[in-house]
């Protein structure tokens, strides 16, 4: 019989989307196949501390998505080290080795999870793990630098300007109503899930929505509203990348916020799939999977657009761990697809080894 693969999955995190991780962390554990995957929870504090749960009750509040919190009892501080042997996870507290792990699925959305910096930190470990790697994973959390490498590969975006802190006091009301018309989106350059973002209409929200944005990061994206539909698309691959049947999303809010993704269960409506041509849908599926190859993303990635009446679209962010709630888009394209839960977790798995292995055939040293 074939051993039990022992898989990580870390959640939580220091990020403004923490709630959100814990949402999508419950799904993905319900979700494995324990006949062929053995699951190791992983929590991270709002401070950036590690434990290990158990797999009953380790959340608070588990079906309200504003008072979902990690459970703190009978949990272990515990964290990566290096070793002779890869995935080691130590317990703190008696600085043994806890578990050995053989991959690691981050659950993790945002900043310290999403950005590159864990999976540097998994790389550094020689762990293999679930996502894109360091240069993808950051490059795509960044909407500027992403931006910039889409319009240099002939992907249309939309306009936009960046401003960066130290540059906010020279920043023009008329400027921007000049260049970018009325409404504008206000959102930080790194942050995900509609935190921090906010329209515009007048110049009463415009410097009230700077000031929110720079809460989140030292550099802000203001783009032009695009009149359109909110069409995403789910890829996944490594060298062979695949994209899912592309679902709609209809927003109830003033704009697809952050509350309407994840706090209010009637704030959107998904339609998948989304009413498109067929003609339509070949391109837009193409574009989904040159905007992740152009980033250098792996594994996995959900790529948003705006399409207009006229059926011409532009890419408006890329989502390298995407959501995994009960009403994450993600997913729900994939199963559209034919691809079920626990199939694209063990495909998602799959990745990430073979990923690992092709690594360990480089040289290190010369």
């Amino acid at each position: 019989m074939k051993r039990k693969l022992t898989i990580g999955i870390l959640f939580g995190g220091k990020s403004a989307e923490h709630e959100v991780s814990l949402q999508s962390a419950k799904n993905v554990i319900a979700a494995l196949d324990k006949k062929k995957y053995e699951p190791v929870l992983i929590g991270i504090d709002k401070t950036g501390k590690w434990y290990s749960h158990g797999a009953a009750h380790f959340l608070l509040n588990e079906e309200n998505p504003k008072l979902i919190a990690l459970n703190s009892e009978n949990s272990k501080a515990v964290g990566l080290a290096f070793g002779q042997k890869t995935g080691q996870l130590i317990n703190l507290s008696t600085d043994k080795i806890s578990r050995m792990l053989d991959v690691v699925f981050p659950v993790l959305h945002g900043s310290f999870g999403e950005d590159g910096t864990m999976q540097g930190l998994l790389k550094i470990l020689d762990v293999p793990f679930v996502g894109p790697s360091v240069l993808g994973s950051a490059v795509g959390m960044d909407k500027d630098v992403a931006k910039r490498l889409w319009k240099e590969a002939g992907i249309p975006v939309a306009k936009s300007i960046t401003v960066r802190v130290h540059e906010k006091n020279k920043l023009l009301f008329s400027q921007v109503k000049k260049e970018l018309g009325l409404p504008v989106f206000v959102k930080p350059a790194n942050a995900g899930s509609s935190v921090g973002v906010s329209k515009v209409k007048s110049e009463a929200d415009f410097k009230k929505a700077i000031a929110v944005a720079f809460q989140f990061d030292a550099k802000i994206l203001i783009e032009e509203y695009i009149q359109g539909r909110e069409i995403e698309v789910a890829v996944l691959g490594n060298e062979h990348v695949k994209a899912s049947i592309p679902g709609e999303i209809i927003s109830h809010h003033e704009f697809y916020s952050y509350e309407a993704k994840y706090i209010d269960e009637n704030g959107a409506a998904a339609e998948i799939p989304a009413k498109l041509s067929k003609e339509l849908v070949k391109k837009i599926q193409e574009t989904a999977i040159k905007a992740f190859s152009v980033l250098e993303c792996e594994g996995m990635a959900r790529v948003d657009f705006f399409v207009k009446e006229n059926g011409s679209f532009c890419v408006n962010e890329i989502n390298t761990i995407p959501g995994f709630t009960n009403i994450s888009m993600y997913p729900k394209m994939w199963q559209a697809s034919g691809l079920s839960y626990p199939k694209l977790i063990d495909r998602l798995v799959e990745l990430a080894l073979e990923r690992h292995a092709r690594e360990k055939k480089l040289k290190t040293t010369y």
